[in-house]
């Protein structure tokens, strides 16, 4: 019978989380959600805004730039913020019960305002820890409810390998099974760094998944290119070259080595877009074997990088990108995975609709890959 594992929905977090699940030792640095005297609600670290708490609806991101604009005008919001939330939005019981409606079987669940909080955290490691750790310990009540259908995605820094490697191994043990990690340097080291080869043993040894997520993590692109932040954190740069920071990333494990020093070690990319994947593949192979050439020098891999991408990567593609045209340009490669990015505004509440409509649509009987089969690879079961 035919299923759908949605690869990219997201959880918000209830108030009063990361106090309630921080390591006691630094509940002062947890995050905490505060109203202001109109009723607008942000959250708070330390004395800093992180982000503004708002309840998102699929398809209406023009109305989430009005809600902006009436809280700059010093006007309350229309709707509190705890009226607006949908028991779905937070509860893991309540989403398990909207997968029927959404037409879905099972569902990774990334988290929300945890998005934007690491570039602004990584100030204090401490804190990032105690804050990651906070959700990662939640995620394990999530798995524990969903009953093998809610597959909740923690977030892990690298810049702690012993912190990291115990945060895998709660993980593991609670039947978590996908971890999210910034595709940029670690203290100023990439990803491929012999001192990170621990880390991918670790992600190996307790059979989790890395996987790479838009969020406002350390940045690949230098201060200057930005202009004043906006208190959301969101950026055009960011939304223009969103794929940039992944490519880059996925690029280093690949040439240097690192997916053939752990051939298990499999990593998703969820939320960073799928155009740009037939391109990448033809420039990964094209510009190193131009550069083995050029230089004289032979490569340390023993197949093309296209190859190494094709056998450890799956990639999230919206209905609007036509997976089954960029199927096509990759050839018979099978490396696409479907996703609603629910219920986030640029999201939809209809996903197989979505994929069915236009001229290259498609559903889970005629693309079984692009709907379970390569979720299931990330959730190693295949």
């Amino acid at each position: 019978m035919a299923r759908m594992i949605d690869s990219d929905q997201h959880l918000f977090e209830y108030r009063g989380l990361w106090q309630e699940h921080a390591d006691p030792a630094l509940r002062e640095e947890a995050i905490r959600f505060v109203d202001d005297p109109l009723g607008h609600v942000r959250l708070l670290w330390r004395d800093r805004v992180l982000g503004i708490a708002d309840v998102s609806q699929p398809g209406e991101t023009a109305a989430i730039g009005a809600r902006r604009r009436r809280e700059r005008e010093g006007l309350p919001p229309q709707v509190r913020y705890d009226e607006a939330l949908p028991r779905d939005y937070w509860e893991p019981a309540a989403r398990l019960a909207k997968l029927a409606a959404l037409g879905i079987d099972e569902a990774v669940l990334f988290p929300n305002y945890g998005l934007g909080i690491e570039r602004a955290l990584s100030v204090s490691l401490p804190a990032l820890a105690a804050n990651l750790g906070a959700w990662n310990r939640w995620c394990t009540t999530v798995a524990s409810e969903g009953g093998g259908r809610l597959h909740p995605v923690a977030h892990l820094t690298l810049r702690d390998p012993l912190w990291l490697e115990a945060q895998l191994g709660m993980l593991a043990r609670a039947g978590v099974k996908l971890a999210m990690i910034a595709p940029a340097l670690v203290d100023g080291k990439p990803l491929s760094h012999p001192d990170l080869d621990r880390v991918w043993s670790a992600f190996v040894s307790h059979d989790v998944t890395a996987v790479f997520h838009v969020a406002d993590q350390p940045r690949v692109f230098d201060d200057a290119w930005y202009g004043e932040p906006e208190q959301t954190g969101v950026f055009a740069l960011d939304a223009v070259f969103l794929y940039v920071p992944a490519a880059l990333a996925t690029t280093d494990l690949i040439l240097n080595g690192v997916f053939a020093r752990h051939p298990k070690l499999r990593l998703g990319i969820v939320e960073l877009s799928a155009v740009w994947v037939p391109m990448y593949r033809m420039m990964l192979d094209g510009g190193s074997q131009f550069v083995e050439r050029l230089t004289g020098r032979t490569s340390m891999l023993t197949e093309r990088p296209s190859d190494v991408f094709a056998r450890h990567v799956r990639v999230s593609c919206f209905a609007y990108e036509q997976p089954t045209r960029i199927a096509r340009q990759l050839g018979a490669l099978d490396l696409l995975m479907a996703c609603s990015d629910y219920p986030h505004s640029e999201g939809t509440a209809q996903p197989l609709a979505d994929y069915a409509a236009g001229r290259f649509g498609t559903g889970p009987e005629q693309a079984p890959g692009l709907f379970e089969r390569n979720a299931a690879f990330l959730l190693g079961r295949s």
